[in-house]
């Protein structure tokens, strides 16, 4: 198993084994992957699953990954020029994540709305974490790895 591979697994394994949300999963996959550590990760991440509070708008995995891409990128310095390596990072990992999958939405990935208690239950019934959702969550950090300029 190669590298990107690998650190997809992981992503799966902390959405799938250990309960951690889409957004969750992918934030915190990245922050251990280049050895962060910090008390709000994965914490921060957690209102954005569901697309957002579960309003079915734009995918946990993605706004995890453009989370973790502030982590890595990011700056506390407010000027824009200092700003420009993540702005760039960030739209390439939009736009990716949006041609491999075919949207960014939530609610158009999982053609479900999970902010109506009726489909959340069907999502759960009919699996759609499992057979959709971790997909998007091991996309998600594939695409950041394949981006990663920081790389060793």
């Amino acid at each position: 198993m190669n590298h990107k591979n690998s650190i997809g697994a992981k992503a799966v394994k902390h959405f799938r084994d250990d309960g951690y949300n889409c957004s969750m999963s992918v934030l915190l996959t990245m922050a251990e992957h280049w050895n962060v550590k910090n008390e709000l990760v994965p914490k921060v991440a957690t209102a954005f699953g569901g697309g957002m509070g579960r309003c079915g708008s734009v995918c946990g995995a993605l706004t995890g990954g453009l989370m973790a891409i502030g982590i890595r990128y990011g700056t506390n310095d407010p000027s824009a020029e200092k700003r420009s390596n993540a702005y760039e990072l960030a739209g390439a990992f939009y736009r990716q994540f949006e041609k491999q999958n075919g949207s960014v939405l939530c609610r158009e990935l999982i053609q479900l709305d999970l902010s109506d208690a009726e489909q959340r239950k069907k999502a759960h019934e009919e699996d759609v974490f499992e057979k959709k959702c971790k997909g998007f969550v091991k996309k998600a950090v594939e695409i950041l790895v394949a981006l990663d300029r920081n790389a060793v």
